[in-house]
């Protein structure tokens, strides 16, 4: 999909109107939760997303197409954040994405990346990205994680195996 706005689950559509009015700012993180198989994870995904999403305007031709498809779902359509977004910023998202380097391995439940808005009417806009933004993150950490656990394992083998696991 290269539409951004349509980037994310339909409920989100409805969030802006969900915001207390005098709310401006607001700060979300994504972690990798603990689970069964993994106590450390490989963090990967961040910069495809940065390009591939986020360095892509969004345009006019993009609301009116999301607006479309939001009337057919039936959820209501921030037409006024969007169209703001494209006059005042270009069509860039005005949020500050703060992440650790890619390639960093953490324990399970250390946040990963932060997000927060830069422009005070749209606090809206920071959750609204949390579907692209973990589906961009999720798959990439995991393979990332499962193929180091696999390295691990391997180089355990060869360090009681070999004379040279090096070479």
């Amino acid at each position: 999909m290269t539409n951004p706005i349509l980037a994310t689950d339909s409920y989100k559509q409805s969030h802006f109107l969900q915001y207390p009015p005098e709310a401006r700012a607001i700060s979300a993180y994504v972690e990798a939760r603990p689970n069964d198989f993994a106590d450390r994870v490989l963090f990967l995904g961040l910069q495809p997303y940065l390009m591939d999403y986020l360095g892509r305007p969004v345009t006019r031709a993009d609301i009116e197409e999301a607006e479309a498809i939001c009337a057919g779902h039936g959820v209501p359509f921030n037409r006024a954040g969007w169209e703001a977004i494209v006059a005042d910023h270009g069509g860039y998202l005005p949020l500050d994405i703060r992440a650790l380097p890619e390639g960093t391995i953490v324990p399970t439940g250390t946040p990963l990346v932060q997000v927060e808005n830069t422009d005070p009417r749209m606090p809206w806009l920071t959750t609204f990205v949390e579907t692209a933004l973990l589906r961009a993150i999720w798959y990439p950490t995991t393979v990332a994680t499962l193929s180091w656990q696999c390295r691990q394992i391997i180089r355990a083998g060869l360090e009681r195996t070999s004379e040279e696991p090096d070479g």
